[in-house]
């Protein structure tokens, strides 16, 4: 089924022939539901016009550095505040937006030194409105479903995804449907869904099969899916990579690492970085490294297996959920990012991700437990000598504390004794004794 939905005189030109195949390069002039192509079944992706972002590249930093000053709601994103930059932005009209983008950047001299480098910053995309990364791409997504007139708006989900679109479809008022492999979701992001009023099924699956049912419900019911195959996403996504060259001055970073599941967000900040150096607003582009959990390692093992040719899909398991996924349907996006960028593509351990997770802990920022792992990642990388001791190197930051705490109280009540490396800080009960109190201060010194 294809989303031939009447639409207003703005946007009939997006519409037509506006996607192309990212395999077969053949141009779509009507996506199907699932946004692959229709003739090979690959990815599709926004064409641009030959007169993409034109005029001087200084205007265009200050322009959009400018509007940081601005008042109006689209400018206090820091997505739309680089709308120019996000093709088919400016044809939704009034954006669908929680004033999303934006994200700090925090230096960790902790982090930086347990790993064995010297210049270590998170770029914390967990402080989005819902939560997780997922804000950037989303205000996109659901913008232009809300500006087709599209009437249900869908995706599957490990969590995230899910507590994003719904956050973002209460705000347009539009209906959802979420499919979550039961059993599988953290409880606070399956309440963030049905808080903001989604359609909530838990499916007796995991997520790609989660996946597989919604592109049936998708071709019969004709739902607009937001899951990561959809173009838009990416458009917003990518503008992360964007602040992230803002903030150093347009002089990008030596590295920058990523966790990996889905691989979308690798693939859109190496979309954002090699545009902007596509267009002269910066001399080079950071090495992006994709990290992913021993458990859910499908990319690591396509490229190790057929040099990133072929991927097998797997049966995932890992603590970290949101990067609990066997069959990633951006992997062939990420690889060309780290063909182009130089970046590496290792695994670690759910045991390293724990580590990792609670070394940020020490710094006073929170994450989830699929961020950390790019820390993990940056430590043994470092290891290796592929990252240098004074380069500089920006670890994106996921998902916020709060989306996975289960996962904070198991690892430091000893639940996790077994499967971390060093035994965690215990939060058992004591008397109410201040010599108690005192002995376990002592303790933590």
């Amino acid at each position: 089924m294809r989303l031939n939905i009447s639409m207003p005189r703005p946007l009939q030109e997006l519409a037509r022939a506006s996607f192309r195949c990212s395999g077969c390069a053949s141009i779509c002039a009507a996506p199907p539901s699932d946004w692959r192509c229709p003739r090979c079944g690959e990815l599709l992706e926004l064409t641009r016009p030959a007169n993409w972002l034109p005029g001087s590249p200084s205007d265009w930093k200050e322009k959009w550095w400018n509007r940081r000053l601005s008042h109006l709601l689209q400018d206090q994103s820091g997505v739309w505040r680089f709308r120019e930059a996000i093709w088919g932005g400016e044809a939704c009209g009034a954006p669908v937006t929680l004033c999303e983008g934006n994200a700090p950047l925090y230096n960790a001299p902790r982090c930086a030194a347990w790993a064995g480098l010297e210049n270590l910053q998170a770029k914390h995309l967990g402080m989005n409105p819902t939560g997780s990364f997922k804000d950037g791409g989303m205000t996109v997504a659901v913008s232009h479903a809300h500006a087709l007139g599209a009437k249900i708006v869908a995706c599957a989900s490990t969590g995230n995804t899910s507590a994003s679109m719904a956050g973002y479809c209460a705000r347009a008022g539009l209906k959802c449907l979420v499919l979550v492999p039961a059993g599988k979701t953290s409880s606070s992001k399956l309440a963030q869904a049905l808080d903001f009023g989604a359609v909530v099924c838990e499916v007796r699956t995991d997520f790609d099969g989660c996946v597989r049912l919604l592109a049936e419900v998708a071709n019969q019911a004709g739902v607009y899916v937001v899951n990561s195959v959809n173009p838009f996403r990416l458009e917003g996504q990518k503008t992360a990579a964007l602040e992230i060259l803002e903030t150093f001055g347009w002089d990008a970073p030596d590295h920058v690492l990523v966790p990996g599941g889905n691989l979308a967000n690798a693939s859109a900040l190496g979309k954002g970085f090699l545009e902007m150096h596509e267009r002269s607003l910066v001399a080079s582009v950071p090495k992006i490294s994709i990290v992913q959990a021993a458990g859910a390692n499908p990319l690591v093992r396509s490229l190790r297996e057929s040099g990133g040719r072929e991927l097998q899909p797997l049966q995932a398991e890992t603590l970290a959920t949101a990067i609990r996924i066997g069959n990633p349907a951006s992997w062939k996006r990420a690889v060309r990012v780290l063909e182009r960028t130089g970046g590496a593509c290792l695994d670690v351990e759910d045991w390293e991700i724990a580590e990792a997770k609670a070394q940020i802990g020490r710094e006073g920022i929170g994450c989830e437990p699929a961020s950390a792992a790019v820390l993990a990642g940056a430590r043994k990388l470092a290891s290796q000598g592929f990252i240098k001791a004074g380069e500089r190197v920006v670890m994106i930051l996921t998902g916020h504390a709060l989306k996975d705490p289960d996962f904070v109280l198991r690892y430091h009540s000893g639940e996790l004794r077994n499967l971390a490396g060093a035994p965690p800080r215990g939060s058992d009960p004591i008397e109410a004794v201040a010599s108690q109190i005192l002995r376990k201060l002592e303790q933590h010194a």
